[in-house]
């Protein structure tokens, strides 16, 4: 079932006034005319919208305080038909656009299309982090520099775009899916494997960063410029941890990288690929999975080693000391004991050699003197001692034997 609905004309701007009663401005004011058809098809409903665009000249009241009045938008469309100067609908426009011919036919827009995109083609524009290598026929003529450029047409010169400013980089052992979460493929596993200088196998994950230094050399010197990047990369890494243990790859991360840029940066002067290395970043290093098990028992008990060292160190240092101490102390002591020894030795030898000479000068005198000197040291040491004269015969001496001091004479 079919049913067909045509809506009256309307007009959504409709005024009450009259265009006779102030002055003239010469101003383009405009009306809609809408034709609405609702066709039912079933349960489809189909609505066709039919416009018309009306342009004509508007009277504009002076701004001079006067009071505005609104339009009679049906009066005024009756005397623009009346004039005449109501303008074409929009039917009869698209009409003369599609019947509309271009002067000289196909052949003559088909030129202005190919003039058109030969001279777009002339201009260019390169970065500011960027050059343009331009070509001509191929070969290198000239490096443009930052800005808006000219060069010959297409198919004479080409340019492309070099970064030079930006830094690149260059993942090996493994890929990065954010900027803070690693992923590690079968592939960027076994460039990652590498054999130390103590026979372990390791995994080396790092990072070139880098800058294209010589544009002409990056496109020209070399056929694939990355390739051989990232060939070179993992040829200076793997002569670097091939020096190294595998303790020292875990722990001297820094110090090897330096080492690798130094050792890649020499091999790229040597290609001269145009390329400079900035840093070089060794991310977390390891041994492979399998054998991380038996790897962390045996550093375990190489700390629990070391430990043991290192207390064994700490008791030396205090036992060592201390009898290096006492030794110096005992020596000091016997030497000066065998310095006292010898010089009384020489001491009574010399009083022994003066007292000899003495005795042979005065052999007498001396003998007695040397009597009384012993005699004088040797009766003190004896205690209480009685002499009794030899030559006494008829009287028994009379001692006080009772008393605490005994008899003195």
């Amino acid at each position: 079932m079919c049913k067909k609905t045509v809506a009256p004309n309307f007009y959504p701007f409709h005024s009450e006034r009259s265009d006779k009663s102030f002055p003239v401005y010469n101003n383009i004011r405009f009306f809609l005319d809408l034709k609405l058809r609702i066709i039912y098809i079933g349960n489809i409903t189909v609505v066709s919208v039919r416009c018309n665009l009306f342009l004509f000249w508007d009277n504009i009241l002076k701004l001079q305080g006067k009071k505005t009045m609104s339009w009679d938008w049906e009066k005024l469309k009756e005397q623009q038909q009346k004039r005449g100067d109501l303008p074409p609908k929009m039917d009869e426009i698209i009409e003369k656009i599609n019947h509309f011919k271009v002067p000289g036919g196909p052949v003559l827009l088909i030129l202005l299309i190919i003039a058109a995109m030969t001279a777009s083609s002339m201009f260019y524009t390169v970065a500011v982090d960027e050059v343009g290598i331009v070509q001509r026929f191929g070969k290198y003529v000239r490096t443009a520099e930052p800005g808006l450029n000219f060069k010959l047409p297409a198919g004479i010169e080409k340019v492309t775009k070099v970064e030079v400013r930006q830094v690149k980089k260059e993942e090996f052992g493994f890929t990065s899916v954010r900027s803070d979460v690693t992923q590690l493929s079968a592939n960027d596993n076994d460039v990652a494997l590498m054999l130390t200088g103590d026979l372990n196998v390791g995994l080396v994950p790092w990072i070139v960063q880098y800058r294209i230094s010589d544009p002409y050399s990056y496109l020209f010197k070399v056929h694939d410029a990355k390739r051989l990047l990232r060939d070179m990369s993992e040829a200076a890494m793997r002569l670097v941890v091939g020096d190294r243990s595998i303790n020292e790859l875990i722990s001297k991360r820094e110090e090897m990288a330096e080492e690798a840029k130094i050792v890649l940066q020499a091999e790229l002067d040597q290609a001269d690929i145009g390329i400079k290395v900035e840093t070089i970043e060794m991310k977390r290093t390891n041994v492979p999975e399998p054998v991380q098990p038996s790897f962390n028992e045996v550093n375990q008990a190489t700390q629990e080693k070391e430990k043991l060292i290192y207390e064994a160190k700490e008791a030396y240092n205090k036992a060592i000391p201390a009898a290096k101490g006492e030794a110096e102390q005992m020596i000091k002591a016997a030497e000066g004991y065998a310095l006292d020894r010898i010089n009384r030795a020489k001491g009574d030898a010399s009083r022994f050699t003066s007292v000899y000479k003495e005795y042979a000068d005065a052999k007498d005198v001396t003998r007695r003197r040397l009597y009384l000197e012993a005699v004088r040291e040797l009766f003190p040491r004896l205690g209480k001692s009685y002499i009794v004269d030899a030559d006494q015969k008829n009287l028994l001496p009379l001692l006080n034997l009772g008393t605490h001091n005994g008899a003195e004479k």
